[in-house]
């Protein structure tokens, strides 16, 4: 076989490192976003930041007193002296990235609603609640444990074994573990009997809160039933015998059969049922503190005398700019040295940081555009919409729609939703038309909580009721639906 040199021409799709940072940014969430945003700062000198992102937090003085930062710095770095400043880097291009925090057109300064009223407190400055507050310590269920071992136990050897079985509780406050396990894993020199052990574990379960200590649901219920004050001896006997023995009955609400075992009426098995809806199945579970979530809306809906208007959270927008001094030096250097690459890449974060806002405005804008019977009516004013619907009429890809509205969420006068909540599929209608899927759960979320409890609906005649609406919506559909809204089954809603 002869070799030779052949020439070929190929188009293919090269991504620039500009245009691969603009759609890293922009399926980015708020937070993702700002802890990105703080890594470049530190990497490039060229970029700064006028916005302090903690200018509205609460700080420590060094005298230990609590002071509220000034809200004024903000607005005189980015006024007439940042404006100056920041002269000789605009003038080589885009170097600045800042909306003005101004009101849309047909809105109000003193409109009925705004997302500033959601996070503003009633109180008066004078109020003791209103002044800053710093977060105390949050008590673990094992320290409140020990704080009352400490007063109890009566001797050294007393108060090792409750710190050894408090130390075996999992979080909700239950032993899982057998005594015999325990009792194995301790030397045979301390002499500690399973009867010992036993003892420790009541005085355990005698501590605060009730329940805690417990083995299983009916004996964590069981403790916290015989110290609950002023119930009757006969409802309490009686809700003791049901979550010892009866538990599981009592779970699947089959009430005729735990009033055929133990020979009781409706108005005695309700009186008891009252009682033991009293308890908590998870006593340590009020000591947990897990770390909240926040979210942060990217847009906010607000209605105004010419209908609906979006607009962009500035809270959320970082103020950037080039800067100016880096700027003029490389400009007289005429681009030379190493800290050209970082002015251009600094004006590619500013441009691509301002092209991010930009595409989620519009997309919001539309989605609101399409959904307004949802702004006006609520969730069973929802309309179907998919994602290619809204990148046909923007002109964008619908993997980009899809990167826009993951991790963003807009405010209304309905609640904080992510953007992906307004996408969904369509259910058929008897007259041609379609339903959204979010309608359907609504209206289903709707007959559900009118029901009677004594009689709850079956997902059959929940279909039944939805077909008299004219949406033609299987069982199994609405058995989705319902698990989708974590509402239990017909026979676990079922109640006396």
């Amino acid at each position: 076989m002869k070799q030779s040199l052949q020439l070929r021409t190929s188009q293919h799709l090269a991504l620039t490192p500009q245009l691969q940072q603009s759609i890293r940014l922009l399926q980015l969430s708020t937070l993702e976003l700002h802890q990105e945003l703080e890594q470049i700062l530190t990497d490039n000198p060229l970029l700064e930041r006028l916005d302090d992102a903690l200018d509205n937090s609460v700080r420590l003085l060094a005298d230990g007193a609590v002071s509220a930062a000034p809200s004024s710095g903000v607005s005189e770095t980015t006024g007439s002296e940042a404006s100056s400043e920041a002269a000789p880097a605009a003038a080589d291009g885009e170097s600045s990235f800042e909306y003005q925090d101004t009101a849309p057109e047909g809105v109000s300064g003193d409109s009925d609603w705004s997302f500033d009223d959601v996070a503003r407190s009633g109180k008066s400055p004078d109020d003791e609640d209103a002044r800053p507050q710093l977060e105390a310590h949050e008590i673990t269920l094992r320290e409140h444990l020990l704080e009352q071992i400490r007063v109890t136990a009566r001797t050294q050897r007393d108060r090792a074994l409750l710190e050894l079985l408090t130390d075996a509780l999992d979080d909700s406050g239950y032993l899982e573990e057998p005594l015999e396990d325990i009792l194995a894993r301790l030397p045979e020199e301390l002499g500690v009997d399973l009867e010992e052990l036993s003892i420790s574990l009541k005085l355990l379960q005698s501590l605060d809160p009730a329940g805690v200590g417990a083995r299983s649901a009916g004996e964590c219920l069981a403790l916290q039933i015989r110290r609950l004050p002023k119930v009757p001896f006969v409802t309490r006997r009686l809700a003791l015998k049901i979550v010892e023995d009866y538990l599981p009955l009592f779970a699947q609400r089959d009430f005729n059969k735990i009033k055929k075992a133990l020979d009781c009426d409706d108005e005695d098995l309700r009186e008891a049922q009252a009682v033991i809806r009293q308890c908590r199945p998870h006593p340590g579970a009020e000591f947990a503190r897990d770390a909240s979530d926040y979210v942060v809306p990217d847009v906010i809906v607000k209605q105004t005398k010419n209908g609906w208007q979006v607009m962009l959270n500035h809270e959320v927008m970082p103020k950037l700019r080039v800067n100016a001094m880096y700027a003029s030096a490389l400009k007289q250097a005429k681009g030379e040295g190493s800290l050209s690459s970082q002015l251009q890449e600094a004006k590619w974060l500013i441009k691509n940081m301002r092209q991010r806002f930009d595409t989620i405005l519009r997309v919001a804008q539309a989605i609101v555009e399409r959904q307004r019977n949802f702004f006006s009516h609520g969730a069973v004013a929802m309309r179907p919409l998919v994602l290619r619907e809204i990148a046909d009429t923007l002109g964008l890809h619908e993997s980009t729609i899809s990167r826009v509205t993951t991790q963003k969420y807009m405010l209304t006068p309905h609640g904080m939703f992510e953007l992906k909540y307004f996408f969904g599929s369509h259910v058929a209608t008897e007259t041609g038309g379609e339903a959204s899927s979010t309608a359907i759960r609504a209206l289903i979320k709707q007959l559900i909580g009118a029901e009677n409890p004594q009689t709850p609906l079956s997902d059959s005649k929940i279909a039944d009721m939805l077909a008299e609406q004219g949406m033609v919506v299987a069982r199994r559909t609405v058995a989705k639906y319902r698990e989708v809204l974590k509402i239990p089954p017909v026979n676990l809603r079922k109640s006396l």
